[in-house]
């Protein structure tokens, strides 16, 4: 199934490594203060909390993070089924979910994911908790000419839960926001507490209805978890200026279509775009209580 595993290919720096296993790559990310923070340049920040390589075909591309222990990533197979392989040096145990859990959104054509030889049938949104401790999980496309997009999340868990697909009719929907104030939307929360269980992964998904291009402000921040933003819906020209950082020390990424952002807990989350667009969301840390956050005022950022 593929190339034997590489070489590790290293960037400059301390804080990235790739490790390519047969067709999967590895990008691990280290912690960043937020006082080390206060000193980046564009290029830093985009470094340490943009990830702007999640979908390639025929490939599994991973991100390692050391916020949460998260692991964000793509797999977008095409004629031949792709494996979620595991990696000694960063998940450090013989299968991938042998002690964590994980979150799968289909954001394009329909395909299926396999796990334990029990098929899962996604259609375009859909999505799928699979449970700690499955074995073998294979993702493959219905048609390669209009490939499955699995969008992947996991954080680690202490307990085995159902593996379950959630639709996105099944989703717990909130419509939000005004045309005013240009942030009308509507949140589905689909691995959530009132949905499916699980240990601590809660993730969703954030429309913007056409016109609308502010998302999560007046904007908040929560210290008891973290948060990975991936926002998709963009046309090629389109972008997303996502604002992070201290709320009294606000910086800003440029996002493109496919990319997602890596929101420590200090940090700010809030974003605007050229256009409508959607993302997803996921969460780990403390709890998994969708309304633990601490509001900003307006007139503290800076």
């Amino acid at each position: 199934m593929g190339p034997p595993p590489g070489p590790d290919v290293r960037k400059a720096g301390l804080h990235r490594v790739f490790r390519e296993v047969s067709i999967m790559m590895i990008d691990v990310r280290q912690v960043s203060h937020p006082e080390a923070v206060r000193r980046y340049d564009t290029e830093e920040l985009r470094r340490h909390f943009l990830i702007e390589r999640l979908f390639e075909p025929g490939k599994v591309l991973l991100t390692y993070s050391h916020i949460e222990r998260f692991v964000i990533g793509g797999a977008t197979p095409q004629s031949v089924p792709l494996k979620l392989e595991s990696d000694k040096a960063t998940i450090g145990s013989p299968n991938f979910l042998d002690r964590r859990e994980l979150g799968v959104f289909n954001i394009g054509g329909p395909g299926k994911v396999e796990v334990d030889g029990t098929t899962y049938v996604l259609g375009h949104r859909d999505a799928l908790y699979v449970a700690q401790g499955s074995k073998d999980v294979h993702f493959s496309s219905d048609s390669p000419d209009h490939p499955a997009k699995f969008y992947l999340l996991s954080t680690p868990a202490h307990h085995r839960y159902e593996t379950k697909v959630v639709r996105i009719a099944e989703a717990k929907k909130m419509d939000l926001g005004d045309q005013a104030t240009a942030n009308k939307r509507s949140i589905y929360q689909m691995i959530h507490p009132d949905v499916v269980q699980s240990c601590q992964l809660v993730m969703g998904m954030t429309q913007l209805d056409a016109g609308n291009m502010w998302n999560t402000m007046p904007c908040h921040v929560h210290d008891r978890r973290s948060e990975v933003y991936l926002y998709f819906d963009l046309a090629a020209d389109a972008r997303v200026i996502h604002l992070m950082g201290e709320p009294d020390q606000t910086r800003h990424l440029v996002v493109a279509d496919g990319q997602a952002i890596l929101s420590p807990p200090w940090s700010i989350h809030s974003g605007v775009g050229t256009r409508a667009y959607t993302f997803i969301w996921g969460m780990g840390g403390d709890n998994i209580d969708y309304t633990d956050m601490d509001m900003v005022a307006m007139d503290q950022l800076r």
